[in-house]
């Protein structure tokens, strides 16, 4: 009963929907997907950025914390400031800091300016992904929500794989500070747009800061708990985590600060981020779908690279190479799952989407020192197959049940759980290729004896050919041990991959059953839920 009127009142609003909202699609995303290709872009500049502004390397990387800091920060909030000042108004708010502050980043005399505007940047444009998704959702009708989503899909999924190569292509053959002058038309541009086409539905009622009571504490503990949480994962690899006191003091004040939050904004009457959406059990479920989709998608990117070009000898370009043909394919296939969403239920889909990532990653843990680039190529690809048929479903499951008036708040934790798990995926596979690699190389070296026929054969073996080059023999066998030595960090470093891949896996796998949580509806009514 509930659910026919809830229909009811959204058929009833379809007079207010423009008539095509691909022009409205168009303008919101163009902004948003310079602001994600901002997350990944400046990664391979690192170095660049840091020696041209008489910076270190550890100073460098607060370019990209600074903004990851923000970044998370405003993306529980969005809902809140929209409540108050208007989606779109709040939206082209964003836009105007996102754009400007680029321009201050390239044009940033020292690495603390560039820090500066990084968190700035990352303030304006951390409210864009989910105030974009938020007015996808509502400008396309419910039977067409599912190609909104696989127009927000293309943003948040392909631009983190193309940001390093394009990142690299930049810097090699311009400036680094080119990475930052191109928001600039295109936020000029989306702002245009978005000034003609988007407008307030009229479901959302904005409130007066005078009508209510602001939830200063509730702000407070979210801001200083999520910056403190995501300083914790992208340094604590650097700091070798708990060993460092400042991680140490930074997780108990994450910790502390979070805990206090939810009990906070749970009794609060108009909470800054609302958690009692989480009640709902296709939302909540669709939450953590989301998480664990942002740790394997942000980790497994992060990782392939790195094995690519530390392993495989290949260079920044030849590696984006091998990202590229499974980014376009995931361009392709969002737009067939988003037409299938109208004929299948989503938890089939996701299921599916499932399934096909797994035996992908399960493909690339048994990658080796001799695997091919077609062979990295078709691995890559048939994980990002899965990406298209779980992006687009467990979004569009997340806002069947949502109040029209919340999806501004349900966008703010959706992507706050992606990027969350992104962080953690990175942060704790980079720690895990670490420790493992150490792992494995004790255990190689302890083969390493001289009781050890294969060893004793592989070592006399190189000191001839060393000798045949004109060593003397103590010069070669001095070379011929570093050779094996070499050899060994090399397989050790190849079993961290393995395991890494190997994890990711069984992450992706052990997902599966937890689709049977979600509730099954018939397929007609599935689809004109969505």
């Amino acid at each position: 009963m509930q659910m026919s009127s809830d229909i009811s009142r959204d058929m009833s609003q379809e007079e207010y929907l423009p008539k095509n909202p691909w022009p409205v699609a168009i303008a919101v995303t163009l902004a948003t997907f310079m602001e994600v290709l901002d997350t990944s872009i400046a990664n391979v500049a690192l170095p660049h950025i840091a020696g041209n502004l008489s910076a270190t390397v550890d100073e460098g990387t607060w370019v990209l914390t600074s903004y990851l800091v923000s970044n998370a920060i405003m993306l529980p909030l969005s809902g809140w400031f929209a409540s108050f000042i208007g989606r779109k108004r709040f939206y082209m708010i964003c836009v105007i800091i996102f754009t400007l502050s680029s321009l201050m980043c390239s044009l940033a005399p020292n690495i603390q300016m560039l820090v500066f505007w990084r968190i700035v940047q990352g303030a304006g444009g951390g409210a864009l992904q989910p105030l974009e998704q938020s007015i996808l959702v509502g400008t396309f009708p419910r039977h067409k929500r599912g190609m909104a989503m696989a127009v927000y899909g293309m943003v948040v999924v392909v631009a983190p794989i193309i940001g390093p190569t394009l990142g690299g292509w930049i810097t090699d053959n311009y400036n680094w500070r080119w990475i930052f002058l191109i928001n600039i038309p295109v936020g000029i541009l989306s702002i245009i747009l978005t000034t003609l086409l988007v407008h307030d539905p009229p479901y959302l009622v904005r409130r007066k800061f005078g009508s209510v009571n602001i939830d200063y504490i509730g702000l407070g503990l979210l801001a200083v708990g999520l910056g403190a949480l995501q300083i914790v994962l992208d340094k604590g690899q650097r700091e070798d985590w708990f060993e460092s006191n400042f991680i140490v003091i930074l997780s108990a004040v994450s910790i502390a600060c979070l805990i206090a939050m939810v009990f906070w904004e749970l009794r609060h009457e108009h909470p800054v981020i609302d958690l009692r959406l989480l009640k709902g059990r296709d939302f909540s479920a669709a939450v953590l779908f989301v998480y664990v989709l942002g740790f394997v998608l942000y980790g497994s990117t992060v990782l392939l690279p790195i094995f690519l070009q530390t392993l495989m000898g290949y260079d920044a370009m030849t590696s984006g190479m091998v990202l590229s043909p499974g980014a376009i394919l995931t361009m392709m296939t969002m737009p067939l799952v988003g037409f299938l969403l109208t004929k299948v239920h989503p938890k089939y889909l996701v299921m599916f989407g499932l399934t096909v990532g797994s035996i992908g990653l399960f493909y690339m843990a048994n990658f080796n020192l001799n695997v091919s680039f077609t062979q990295v190529v078709f691995a890559r690809i048939v994980v990002a197959l899965s990406l298209g048929f779980l992006f687009i479903p467990i979004n569009t499951m997340a806002y069947s049940n949502v109040e029209k008036s919340k999806t501004d708040y349900a966008s703010g934790l959706i992507n706050l759980a992606r990027n969350l798990g992104g962080s953690l995926g990175i942060s704790l596979l980079t720690t895990m290729l670490a420790r493992r690699a150490q792992f494995h190389q004790n255990i190689l070296v302890s083969h390493i004896t001289e009781t050890n026929p294969n060893y004793r054969n592989m070592l006399d073996g190189a000191i001839a050919m060393l000798m045949q080059k004109g060593e003397t023999a103590g010069e070669a066998a001095i070379k011929a041990n570093a050779l094996i030595y070499g050899l060994v960090q090399k397989q050790a470093a190849m079993l961290a991959f393995a395991d890494n891949f190997w994890i990711v896996a069984v992450v992706f796998a052990a997902m599966v059953p937890i689709v049977f949580v979600i509730k099954k509806t018939a397929v007609s009514e599935a689809a004109e839920m969505i």
